[in-house]
């Protein structure tokens, strides 16, 4: 490949790689634990959005387990907008042929 297109090449991904960002910070993903009592919002950017809990599990008695319900689906939310960013990015970086890529 010439360096010409090496270029070309390097404009075309980044320009997509910027819109794959765009799309991920969009898109939404909910993760729950606790049988559905608590749910976490992200984006597939991984921010949270916001943290829902089912009042029955909000008891002074048993506050660890309100931390733990909250701390997994948290967990699993980031790791669902992590899994999901990866995939999008293996797209674009999948046809480069760039060594060292991690995807």
């Amino acid at each position: 490949m010439n360096i010409a297109k090496m270029m070309s090449a390097a404009a075309s991904a980044q320009k997509k790689l910027g819109k794959i960002q765009e799309e991920l910070g969009q898109r939404k993903l909910e993760a729950t634990s606790g049988g559905g009592r608590v749910k976490v919002e992200v984006t597939g950017a991984g921010e949270i959005l916001s943290i829902k809990i089912d009042p029955e599990v909000v008891t002074p008695e048993d506050v660890e387990l309100l931390e733990d319900l909250v701390l997994s689906a948290v967990r699993q939310a980031l790791a669902d907008a992590k899994k999901l960013s990866e995939s999008e990015m293996g797209k674009l970086t999948a046809g480069l042929g760039i060594p060292g890529l991690p995807f």
